[in-house]
This record gives C-alpha cells, structure tokens and sequence, in this order.
C-alpha cells in the first residue's frame, strides 16, 4: 500500500450525502412541535380562565421553544479517513483523508462532489420542503480535481508508462429532489453534473448522472443510498485507459487505444449517527460509508485495470463531523 492522491471520487462523491435529509426532518419537527404545542394551550384555555380569578400571577416557566439548529444558515464540518483505490482501475489500496463540508450560508447551499465542491445557488430553506411537499430544483457550479496517475500509483509497471498531469474540471450540476415518498421525511434526488477540464490535461467531458434516497431513523440516525454512473468523451479515455507505444516500450504493457462512453457505475451507502440521538440540536455526528463501483468498457479493457488492476473498486470510510 503506497500514498497517492488519485482515487478518492466515490468516496467523496458520497459524502456530500449526509445530512441532506436532517433539514426536512427539522422543518417537519418544527411544525410538529408547534401544531402540538397549540393543541395543548387550546385545551388548557377554559381551564386556565375558570382559575384565573383565584391563581396569584406568576411567571411564564419552563424551558423556550426548542429551535431546530437547521434553519436559514447551518454547517457540517468533519474530516475521516477512507480506505480506497490509489488510482480509478487499481488493485492497490491506500488510506485517504475525507473532509466534509457541508450546509447553507446566505441561501447558498455547498457540498463535497467528487474530489471537489459543488455550490446550490437555488438552496431553499429547510422548512421549505417539509411543509410544501414539493420538488425541489437545485443548480450551481461545481469543480473538481483529479489527479489519477499524476502520483505514485502503487504499481511499478504502471508507473513506468509516465506520469500524467493535473485536470481541473469545472461544470454546472443541478438535481430534482422529492420529499416525502416513502415516508414524511425522506427524499429521493436525480441528479446530474457535466465538467470539463480546464488545465489542458485530458481535455475532455465527464457527465454524471446519479440518483439517491435518504431517510432519517428517529431523531439520531440517517441511512443514505445512492447509484450513480460516469460518462467520459473520447479525450478522457484516451488519456487515461489509451497505452501509447512509448508508454508501451516504456513499461512492457501491449498497446491499446481507448475510446469514450460509459466508463463506471457505482453504489454508496451511508450511515450517519448523531452522538447525544437528535441530529436536530447540531453538535458531533460519526458517518460511515461504504461503497463498490465496476469499471465499463474500455476502462475495464485498458491494460491498466485489466493487466495490472482490477475492474472491481471498493471503498470503506469512517469519520467525525460536528453540525452548528
């Protein structure tokens, strides 16, 4: 096992996860709380009147409202570690840090997305999906770094091919959410992200559908799960997956010439637990995730992953986070 930054994505494609049904769950308890609290102070109302004449006046007692720490700003930073390939197509493993960042500031929403970070500038506020029941639109920009093959691989042969360079992909991602399909406060989100790179790397485009269903288990846990794929042009896989007749003099491996189209599909699972059980006051939260992805086409074929990886790709993470 050698350190690499390169294969993280899935990993970190999942952990913008957690936590996106928590503000549905505050807004519904909020309501909730007050619809009960106006039931009670109704049925009170002849019997507090009845003792008004004969009670001395005192002071309101008793703790204030509770207020969900979701509302119009909240944050969820964390950092964990992942056990994950060290380049897309890998047999090699190596731990990784996983930061978390994830919230809404100013109506803006942002969340991790694949070695990167995605921005909602259509964030509505929590209270908004809960009592509506309604769609959601999100739509913003989103960057990623990506840097596979561009440090040490783990793999001799591999690396012996040449190291690659840098990208820097930029694109929009946009989703449609819907709340409340199984139950009143879970949601089920199709989304999509296009990127391209802007450093002249690969300078090709990647697009990746995906679709998640989220679910709170009482006020101290969250179970997530999400499918998702990616779709790469012609100049992405042949600067990834193609071996070049130097690359192959250099390193022994036969020549190959890749071509784009669908390149991966993957699942994640994650749980989050909130450590006093109510997510809905804020403070610490343990997450873990879990997830497989299979390489397609000719990021399967590639000498790469067929020669010297593995098409099969899991991951494991485990991390801390603390909600305000």
């Amino acid at each position: 096992m050698k350190s690499s930054a390169a294969a993280p994505s899935l990993a970190l494609c999942g952990v913008w996860l957690m936590l996106g049904a928590v503000p549905a769950l505050a807004g519904e308890t909020a309501e909730e709380t007050g619809a009960e609290t106006e039931a009670d102070a109704s049925a009170q109302t002849t019997q507090d009147q009845a003792q008004a004449q004969n009670a001395p006046a005192v002071s309101p007692a008793g703790p204030p409202p509770f207020k969900p720490v979701f509302d119009r700003n909240w944050a969820t930073i964390g950092l964990g570690a992942g056990l994950v390939p060290t380049y897309a197509g890998s047999n090699n493993f190596q731990l990784f840090p996983l930061p978390l960042i994830v919230g809404r500031v100013g109506g803006v929403g942002f969340r991790p997305a694949a070695a990167g970070l995605s921005l909602d500038f259509l964030s509505p506020q929590p209270t908004v999906v809960s009592r509506d029941k309604k769609p959601t639109v999100s739509l913003g920009p989103t960057f990623r770094f990506r840097n596979d093959r561009a440090v040490d691989s783990g793999d001799d042969v591999v690396d012996a091919a040449g190291r690659l360079d840098n990208a820097l992909e930029v694109g929009v991602s946009a989703g449609l959410s819907f709340p409340g399909v199984l139950n009143r406060f879970d949601s089920l989100t199709i989304s999509a992200n296009a990127r391209w790179d802007v450093l002249g790397a690969h300078g090709g485009r990647v697009i990746e559908p995906g679709v998640t269903y989220a679910t709170p288990i009482g006020r101290g846990m969250l179970v997530q799960v999400g499918a998702t794929a990616e779709i790469v042009d012609d100049n992405f896989a042949d600067y990834y997956f193609s071996v070049t007749p130097a690359q192959s003099a250099a390193s022994g491996l036969p020549m190959f010439a890749a071509d784009g189209g669908l390149n991966r599909l993957g699942t994640l699972a994650i749980v989050t637990v909130d450590t006093d059980g109510n997510a809905l006051n804020g403070g610490f939260n343990v997450y873990g995730l879990a997830g497989y992805s299979r390489m397609i086409g000719d990021g399967a074929d590639t000498p790469y992953t067929a020669l010297r990886g593995d098409p099969n790709q899991f991951l494991l993470g485990l991390g801390l986070g603390y909600t305000f």
